[in-house]
C-alpha cells in the first residue's frame, strides 16, 4: 500500500493510469486499525486493476478538507481522478469488494 500527502495526492492518485482507493485514517482511531489488513490483503490482491493508498488525515488535513472527509475511517474510490464513491465506516472484506466492484462496473 503507498502512503500518499497532501503533496505526493494530485500525483499518486489523481493522475494514476487506473482506480485508486484512498484510506483517510488517523492513528487514534481503532476503526482505521481494524480495517487495514483488510485494505493490505486487497492491495495485493487487486495489485493489477487497483492502487490503494493510506492518507492520515491528522498530518495531511488540505487533501482530507478539500474531499470533506467528517468520519474516519473514509475510503475514497477514485477513476480518471474523480471520486466515485465514498465509503464511511470499517467493512468486512467481502462486502468491501462488492461495493468496490459495483462501483467499478465488475461483474460478478
Amino acid at each position: 500500500m503507498l502512503t500518499v500527502t497532501d503533496a505526493t495526492f494530485t500525483e499518486a492518485v489523481l493522475r494514476a493510469d487506473r482506480p485508486v482507493l484512498v484510506d483517510f485514517w488517523a492513528q487514534w482511531c481503532p476503526p482505521c486499525h481494524m480495517i487495514a489488513p483488510v485494505l493490505e490483503e486487497i492491495a495485493v490482491e487487486r495489485a493489477d486493476s487497483l492502487l490503494v493508498c493510506k492518507l492520515n488525515s491528522d498530518e495531511n488535513p488540505l487533501t482530507a478538507r478539500t474531499y470533506q472527509i467528517m468520519s474516519l475511517p473514509t475510503l475514497l474510490l477514485f477513476r480518471d481522478g474523480q471520486p466515485i464513491r465514498s465509503i464511511v465506516g470499517a467493512r468486512p472484506k467481502g462486502r468491501l469488494l462488492a461495493e468496490l466492484d459495483e462501483a467499478l462496473g465488475v461483474r460478478l
